[in-house]
């Protein structure tokens, strides 16, 4: 867009932001459907070769379709760059890894996505990189757990699926203050919700198969920041090679198009069911950011400016037998993994997500077997709260 344009809102930048990339005269871009492109002249090659991210030499370089969903992501988290690669843990691996080597030291959080989980406790250390992990609710832990040779302070926020809260503008001070990187995951809360780079933090990332593409059908990832580190990020992944392909590229910024419209759904059935399952005698407990009695309430209405999100999780009143009941009740409800479509998901996190975790690893993160993750959808939110009702009958 014009630089020399008033500013535009989320919903305008998410439809035109990435119209310089598309050098055709197709309102919708094509897919480059091409592993490689013709280059004019050898010098040419040479430059392209030499080049950081060239969007017309080598699709694990880069292409047209993905130089489009980095303009527009870059745009959307207000970052300098960003880089899409394959799925939401190629792009916390390409994170990390370009920032760590080994005898370095990283901080992070105590409750991850499943998959990061297992990269801090097994993969980092066997690649001589410790790793400590802290009560993310205790701000001062991440302190007390700086070392000299600190170099990331890894969060992620709200957490999956218990919605405890990091205090991201102090922990990006104390990684800071340490002379270390500040990195999250803001795949739960999203941007439209939440803005890590605002509150001091060097680089986020998303799994982008979740709210950004929002529709179910891609496996993505991306990473936005400072060029410096995108540059960095992209030298990673240029060598292990987790590259978008472009037509997952393309249905990335298809879905980017309508973002702002189905996170504002999102957010106002959130909040609908959590209020009705928090006043539902089969619930015991409902963890939402959203509600009044979430212990962090105070923090996630200064740090979630936008909303609380379409993600929630909620005990059962008669454990494990209950929430395997409600479960296979549902017909709105999908029964499935995964988060952030127009569908609303339901999952029950002990068996069917944090399988790789042990039971004490699973009772520290606060998962116990009478919990039920819901993904919110954009549904009326009238024929979901009829079809939980259904569900969570006797």
């Amino acid at each position: 867009m014009d630089e020399h344009e008033p500013t535009y809102g989320m919903r305008t930048r998410m439809i035109h932001s990435a119209r310089a990339a598309n050098e055709t005269t197709a309102v919708s871009p094509p897919i480059y459907q091409t592993s490689t492109f013709l280059v004019g002249t050898p010098e040419e090659g040479a430059a392209l070769a030499a080049a950081v991210a060239p969007d017309h030499y080598y699709s694990r370089y880069g292409s047209p379709n993905t130089r489009q969903v980095e303009l527009l992501l870059a745009a959307l988290e207000g970052s300098e760059a960003a880089l899409a690669v394959g799925s939401g843990m190629a792009a916390i691996a390409t994170a990390l890894l370009s920032n760590l080597r080994a005898g370095d030291h990283i901080v992070a959080q105590r409750t991850h996505y499943t998959g990061t989980m297992t990269l801090l406790t097994t993969t980092l250390p066997g690649y001589g990189i410790a790793v400590t992990q802290v009560d993310q609710r205790d701000t001062e832990a991440f302190a007390r757990a700086i070392q000299p040779n600190t170099r990331v302070v890894y969060t992620e926020s709200p957490t999956n699926p218990t919605m405890d809260l990091t205090d991201l503008r102090a922990t990006a001070e104390i990684a800071h203050t340490a002379g270390a990187l500040a990195i999250t995951d803001n795949t739960f809360a999203s941007a439209y919700n939440q803005h890590p780079l605002d509150l001091g933090y060097d680089l986020v990332i998303h799994s982008a198969t979740k709210y950004l593409n929002g529709h179910a059908d891609v496996t993505a990832g991306v990473l936005v920041g400072a060029r410096r580190l995108i540059e960095s990020a992209w030298e990673y992944a240029r060598v292990h090679g987790p590259m978008l392909h472009p037509f997952e590229a393309w249905l990335l910024r298809r879905g980017l198009n309508t973002y702002g419209l189905r996170m504002a759904a999102h957010n106002a059935n959130g909040l609908a069911v959590a209020r009705f399952l928090e006043g539902h005698a089969a619930v015991e407990r409902v963890y939402y950011p959203g509600l009044a009695s979430h212990p962090q309430h105070a923090l996630a209405c200064q740090q979630m400016p936008g909303g609380f999100g379409g993600m929630l999780a909620f005990e059962m009143r008669g454990g494990y037998d209950a929430a395997y009941r409600a479960i296979g009740r549902t017909k709105l409800c999908l029964l499935a993994v995964s988060l952030g479509g127009v569908e609303t998901l339901i999952t029950h996190p002990a068996s069917m997500i944090h399988t790789h975790q042990s039971d004490e690893e699973r009772a520290a993160a606060g998962i116990s077997p009478s919990l039920i993750r819901l993904s919110v959808g954009i549904e009326d939110s009238e024929a979901l709260l009829r079809d939980l009702d259904r569900a969570l009958g006797a």
